[in-house]
């Protein structure tokens, strides 16, 4: 069901991005989460597959308007806010 004048997105597809703890000294992995999925725009659907004090892994549905390409941009831009320094995406 969707909400009047909204029409409905399926998914296609996932993407999991990894993010790793680079500064001992940055917030652990389960304050950060909180941060990194507040800086994601709103309307994605992501789910922390696992939040461990050095790593974190999300999966972050895709469909037809959020593609791959947009995933990285957008984790890149909010992995260079301060509120997640230390922080890095894993390559």
């Amino acid at each position: 069901m969707t909400r009047p004048g909204r029409e409905a997105v399926h998914a296609v597809g996932h993407v999991d991005m990894v993010t790793v703890r680079r500064d001992s000294t940055a917030p652990t992995g389960e304050t950060t989460v909180v941060r990194l999925l507040s800086l994601l725009p709103a309307h994605w659907t992501c789910i922390p597959r696992f939040v461990g004090p050095d790593r974190i892994a999300l999966r972050i549905a895709l469909n037809p308007t959020v593609d791959r390409q947009t995933v990285r941009r957008a984790v890149s831009r909010a992995l260079a806010d301060r509120a997640l320094e230390g922080w890095a995406e894993e390559r």
